[in-house]
């Protein structure tokens, strides 16, 4: 796996732009030696990833295996957020009918 993501670095033309190294989540990225194996195969820095900024059960989120999901939600939620400070983006009941009601006079 290690040396298909090497070869799609080359082949994308970004391996030399990535300074700062890779980052591994998941569950397979806390095998034991797979973060070594990686930096040896790519020559470059590599971490293992961590959800951060997490409130609640820290303990049990803190974990690789739950860095997507985490992700994912964060980046859900911060997008929610920003919609709704747009004027005329937020969610509501009137936002959705002003968007049925553009949609009828586009189509119509």
């Amino acid at each position: 796996m290690l040396t298909l993501i090497q070869a799609e670095l080359r082949r994308s033309g970004y391996e030399d732009l990535i300074a700062a190294g890779m980052v591994m989540t998941g569950g397979s990225a806390k095998m034991e030696g797979l973060v070594e194996l990686a930096e040896e195969i790519l020559h470059m820095p590599v971490r293992l990833g961590l959800p951060r900024s997490v409130r609640g059960l820290v303990d049990v989120v803190r974990n690789p295996i739950y860095s997507t999901g985490v992700g994912l939600l964060a980046f859900g939620h911060k997008n929610s957020r920003e919609r709704r400070l747009e004027p005329g983006g937020g969610g509501g009941f009137r936002a959705i009918l002003e968007r049925m009601k553009s949609w009828f006079q586009g189509n119509f």
